[in-house]
């Protein structure tokens, strides 16, 4: 009895745990961002130094807002101007554009399928033989890496809860299942842990 009250408690506040977890993760990210500025302000004016709790809640607010200017610069002409100036510049910066045009190129796969990819969910072996997960179709072709290529299907396999550092393999056409699931489906899935399992009838 003991042991079953233990387990459903386990069970009843992990969510409630790993939510906060990443939150406090996001916060502390975001203080230490803001705390250098900050600090340097209250030594210029002359006042203490802002207590944590109010980097926080200033790094919560300069967050919000610095997404509420970027979506109102891409809904007028002058600001995705700008944006596509800024996009631009990183892409001419050593190391750094390769860094952000893969980040991007791939978010826009995920959000969107564009060029076809990230479109068809399919079903591999991996990591070994016997062992299966959820993956995207990438590419259809990859005769470009290896001799007889076409025949192969570059498929991209999300890690769990981050879907967004994932792996890419080349299996042949013949071992990839297709599954009739959406994308947004098959991300759950993954970012889940495998717990929340999709609904076959509301697939594709």
């Amino acid at each position: 009895m003991i042991r079953k009250y233990l387990l459903a408690g386990l069970f009843t506040l992990l969510p409630l745990v790993v939510t906060l977890w990443i939150l406090k993760g996001i916060f502390t990210a975001l203080i230490g961002i803001f705390r250098g500025p900050l600090t340097w302000l209250a030594h210029l004016i002359h006042v203490p130094d802002p207590p944590t709790w109010g980097l926080a809640l200033f790094s919560a607010l300069a967050t919000v807002l610095l997404l509420l200017l970027v979506g109102a610069l891409v809904g007028n002409f002058i600001g995705r101007q700008v944006l596509s100036w800024l996009d631009e510049l990183m892409m001419h910066i050593p190391v750094v554009k390769t860094i952000y045009g893969a980040t991007r190129q791939l978010m826009g796969a995920i959000q969107s399928g564009q060029g076809g990819s990230f479109k068809d969910v399919v079903l591999v072996e991996w990591p070994h033989p016997g062992s299966y997960t959820l993956g995207f179709v990438a590419s259809r072709n990859c005769s470009w890496a290896i001799e007889g290529g076409e025949s192969l299907v570059a498929v991209y396999v999300p890690t769990s809860p981050n879907p967004t550092s994932g792996y890419v393999v080349m299996v042949e056409a013949a071992k990839v299942k297709p599954v009739d699931l959406s994308a947004d489906q098959a991300l759950t899935w993954a970012v889940s842990g495998g717990v929340v399992v999709p609904d076959p009838n509301r697939g594709r």
